[in-house]
């Protein structure tokens, strides 16, 4: 299938962001169709350029987050890169940052500098805590933002300590996938007003939404409800027929056979029919059927339970580690791991798609720093002797 095909061929984006939620944001409008040019400083570019695994001098994580991108070189802390930037602006539809909030208006070039070279301009500004509030300039990583939105505290063992989650909810999660939710919707609001808008990722909020249905339910509830507990409600521990359970090889299975049907059947296959009986009890019942799963899955190895609960659809899993995912065939069925050739490394490399494909991905290597400065800046009128001015 063609890229123009692609539902974002023609949308045009800037993306000066850094590190994992613009450009995996970016990553995602890319592999759409829309093109996506890096504004990155001449020394270093994106920090996660360097950041390992190397291989070929190339860092993994750099590569994993930029294919079908170019990449320009500006100086923003010049008045001439700022300048151009200005300029740039007016070929192109969205803009992403995710500096601190107010950098980019000390710069001279933060929103209403830049929607007034171009008022049709979307600009998405993805920070930790968002563009306003006490805490709005303080520092952060994932796992704060995690922790302050509460999804640290809520899982975990009940009595134990939280859980850590391993993974970048609040990056990609609170800031990626809001990201694009707000770019799109700009984009249909634009079709109708004719005007751009300000987008105000903050990471934090982003990440409460995994606590949505939750925190929802207990601000209806008031002062007849409790607050959340950590291990102790149905999602999160508190019901046996919703957990993990090790198996003799220490390995995992996921249980999450939470409608009765599902977990008399569970109970079925183990041969312990009146565990249901007491699945769904509080307290001592309830945690003397978790004991007992917990015993019997320790017994045998998972491939003993993963032949034993073949074909039976009662919603259990084994915990994938390691590799496992990479030979998952329902993942591989679906395309996600993509081999192609990289011409500047001389080999194949296998690609992870975005998880929203909507025609043929393309799969552009990501660029060396500037590799694009002077096509991208000639395309929007810049002259030689302006181009040399900028170092290009």
């Amino acid at each position: 299938m063609p890229m123009s095909s692609l539902p974002l061929t023609g949308l045009r984006v800037l993306d000066l962001s850094r590190l994992l939620p613009g450009p995996y944001a970016t990553l995602v409008l890319a592999d759409l169709g829309a093109t996506v040019d890096k504004v990155e400083e001449p020394e270093g570019g994106d920090y996660i350029r360097q950041m390992p695994p190397l291989r070929d001098d190339v860092s993994g994580l750099f590569y994993g987050l930029n294919r079908n991108k170019r990449s320009l070189t500006l100086n923003l802390k010049q008045p001439e890169g700022r300048e151009a930037l200005k300029r740039l602006v007016r070929h192109y539809d969205v803009l992403v940052e995710s500096f601190r909030p107010g950098v980019m208006d000390k710069l001279g070039v933060g929103e209403s500098a830049l929607r007034a070279e171009n008022p049709r301009l979307i600009y998405c500004a993805i920070s930790g805590y968002g563009q306003t509030g006490p805490d709005r300039l303080k520092a952060g990583h994932d796992l704060n933002y995690a922790a302050r939105a509460g999804l640290l505290g809520y899982g975990g063992e009940a009595g134990g300590a939280p859980a850590f989650p391993g993974v970048q909810m609040g990056d990609i999660g609170g800031g990626s996938l809001f990201a694009l939710v707000g770019i799109l919707a700009a984009l249909h609001e634009r079709e109708r007003t004719g005007q751009g808008r300000f987008v105000d990722v903050s990471m934090t909020d982003g990440a409460l939404a995994f606590l949505h249905m939750h925190l929802a339910s207990r601000l209806y509830m008031g002062t007849e409800g409790v607050a959340l507990q950590r291990g102790k409600e149905a999602l999160n521990g508190g019901y046996a027929c919703y957990g993990l359970y090790r198996t003799a090889d220490d390995r995992w299975l996921a249980v999450g056979a939470l409608e009765p049907k599902f977990f008399a059947g569970v109970c079925e296959r183990l041969g312990r029919p009146e565990l249901l009986e007491d699945a769904y009890a509080p307290g001592e019942s309830g945690a003397r059927v978790k004991a007992e799963l917990t015993r019997l899955f320790a017994e045998h190895p998972l491939a003993y339970w993963q032949e034993r609960f073949a074909g039976s659809d009662l919603c259990i899993e084994p915990v994938a580690e390691g590799d496992d995912v990479l030979k998952d065939p329902q993942l591989q069925a679906r395309g996600l791991f993509v081999e192609a050739e990289d011409a500047v490394l001389g080999r194949k490399v296998t690609h992870l798609l975005t998880p929203l494909r909507m025609g043929e991905t393309p799969l552009r290597a990501p660029p060396t720093l500037g590799q694009h400065s002077r096509e991208i800046l000639e395309a929007a009128g810049f002259t030689a002797q302006e181009l040399a001015r900028l170092g290009h």
